[in-house]
């Protein structure tokens, strides 16, 4: 059986090419940090290149960003290939199946926020202190 599950952080932001053929590839880099600390108390990061095709590949590279988390499920492939200088080259990939993104989405108040020189109120319902019933509402 030959399937991974991992969940990490884009190094960077993942490209989005196609195929002669026209089909959709989008690559990326996933860090995933190692479950103990080494001899420094610091945790290390294994750093594992991602392959997504065709729909997905077309999500991964409108929606992903560097430094997103994403939960990757698929299969470790290896392929080869000869160098300049003659020698055999091998490079280990994961071909995602499934992709999650798990970062959470900017909420319209902050992109308002970012767009903006200084903050916007948010709407009524909005506001937590405005959720509280106040007195003079109260039928009794």
């Amino acid at each position: 059986m030959n399937k991974v599950w991992l969940i990490g952080n884009l190094t960077k932001d993942p490209e989005l090419t196609t195929t002669t053929s026209g089909i959709s590839l989008c690559k990326f880099t996933l860090a995933v940090q190692r479950r103990f600390q080494n001899a420094d108390g610091n945790r290390e990061a294994d750093f594992f290149p991602i392959i997504v095709w065709r729909n997905q590949a077309e999500n991964c590279g409108k929606y992903l960003k560097k430094g997103n988390k994403a939960a990757i499920i698929g299969s470790v492939q290896t392929r080869s290939y000869d160098a300049q200088d003659g020698s055999k080259r091998y490079i280990t990939e994961i071909v995602a199946d499934e992709v999650q993104f798990l970062s959470a989405k900017e909420s319209i108040s902050d992109q308002a926020m970012s767009d903006a020189d200084e903050p916007q109120p948010l709407p009524k319902y909005e506001r937590k202190a405005e959720l509280r019933p106040v007195d003079e509402d109260l039928p009794f």
